[in-house]
């Protein structure tokens, strides 16, 4: 396919995903999901487990199929352009993030945070244990460790981003629950990215990944907050005038922001790790309100909803055709909301929080759509899992994110938080 052609087909993608996902967005606010999930719903209606059913043909012209290279066409753009989407998007959450609230709710965020991981991480060894033994959902060249490694740390998972618009949405944001959850999800997810640099390692026989990712993400988190933080705001004035970010300031940022997308990228962690990273040291006040209200709209409108279609083009659940897969997929999604839900609402409520922030916590916590796409996809592209298993993994990401949204509403409905000034 030409260049004129790829075009073509990325314009015409982008209108169809889009449309979609505000067509599947009205059905999902009338029963009180956000719009994050309606567009987690709609990038696998639009792949080969239901509009590749409905109308193939269609399907294929729209994201064509390279039958030479068994990839999507679209991968060379639709890729590039959903990971920028993610990366905005995790700056954007990093500028919101409240660190004075971190600081005055750090137990409870460390608790549930430790609880978050331990918990699933046990119940998903265990469940890979019988899954390596007894099945052939882990293909072959994936030994027992690495499967214990890979699934535990997709139980594990705490859908970041997915969990800060839901909080956005829910007007949790700058509450200490709010942020009791994201400093906790954040956590969470940066160990499941260590283990999977562990699997990772392993399964390429060179445990260097694992020691460059581990060791660069910390001197990275030290350089963001320890150097780049305090250079910004003794210059602060060179980004703004009257009272608003400059031009120069906007590029500065985004400069910045994909310098630590491609750090981080680099050592073998995700880029959203370093965009929210470099959102966190962006100066408070007139930088963060200005950039926020430039990059927000496009991220969250036009570039995010990129990456859920492009992981629903890998998602065939039509794999799973006997009824003894699909008990696989409940055990799955029963060890994942049980062992992340009930562990931190244990660890939140015995750190001095009521039972129902407590609850409230242990809801939202179990929201992994987003960044379990990620670790899946990346575990489906290696050769760690099958496709099967990738499918029942979507599947579980898919429920425990709806799951989220209307139980914290029916728990925590009136609780009335307060907002930490």
């Amino acid at each position: 396919m030409n260049n004129l052609s790829l075009a073509v087909h990325f314009f015409a993608q982008i209108a169809v995903i889009l449309l979609c996902c505000r067509l599947v967005g009205l059905v999902a606010s009338r029963l009180g999901q956000p719009q994050v999930v309606a567009e987690m719903i709609t990038g696998v209606l639009l792949g080969p487990s239901f509009f590749g059913l409905l109308a193939p043909e269609i399907q294929e012209w729209i994201f064509p199929w390279d039958r030479t290279q068994q990839t999507r066409d679209t991968q060379s753009y639709l890729f590039p352009a959903s990971q920028l989407g993610l990366a905005l998007y995790m700056f954007v959450v990093g500028m919101e993030f409240r660190v004075d609230i971190v600081g005055k709710t750090l137990k409870s965020s460390i608790a549930v945070s430790l609880a978050g991981i331990f918990f699933p991480f046990l119940l998903g060894a265990l469940l890979s244990w019988l899954f390596w033994h007894y099945t052939s959902l882990f293909p072959a060249g994936t030994s027992m460790v690495e499967a214990a490694l890979f699934l535990g740390a997709s139980m594990c998972i705490t859908a970041f981003p997915m969990l800060a618009r839901i909080i956005h949405y829910k007007g949790l944001a700058g509450t200490a629950m709010g942020t009791i959850a994201i400093g906790a999800g954040a956590l969470d997810d940066a160990f499941a990215w260590g283990l999977l640099a562990v699997v990772l390692a392993s399964f390429d026989e060179n445990w260097m990944l694992a020691v460059r990712g581990i060791g660069g993400a910390a001197l990275y988190a030290a350089c963001a907050l320890g150097l780049v933080r305090p250079l910004l705001r003794r210059y602060q004035r060179l980004l703004v005038a009257e009272g608003n970010v400059t031009e120069s300031g906007l590029v500065v940022a985004l400069a910045l922001m994909s310098l630590g997308a491609w750090f981080t990228d680099s050592i073998g962690l995700h880029a959203v790790f370093g965009a929210f990273m470099m959102g966190a040291a962006m100066p408070r006040g007139v930088i963060t309100r200005g950039l926020i209200s430039r990059i927000e709209p496009l991220a969250v409108a036009l570039l995010l909803p990129l990456f859920f279609t492009y992981s629903g083009l890998n998602t065939k659940i039509g794999l799973l055709n006997s009824p003894l897969l699909w008990l696989m997929a409940l055990a799955v999604l029963l060890v994942a909301a049980v062992g992340k839900g009930l562990g931190c609402w244990f660890a939140a409520y015995s750190t001095g929080l009521s039972n129902r922030d407590a609850m409230g916590i242990g809801l939202l916590m179990n929201a992994r759509g987003l960044m379990e796409l990620i670790i899946i996809n990346i575990g489906l592209q290696r050769g760690i899992i099958s496709e099967e298993l990738f499918a029942m993994l979507v599947i579980m990401a898919i429920i425990t994110t709806l799951m989220a949204s209307p139980l914290f509403e029916r728990t925590c409905r009136g609780q009335g938080v307060l907002k930490e000034s």
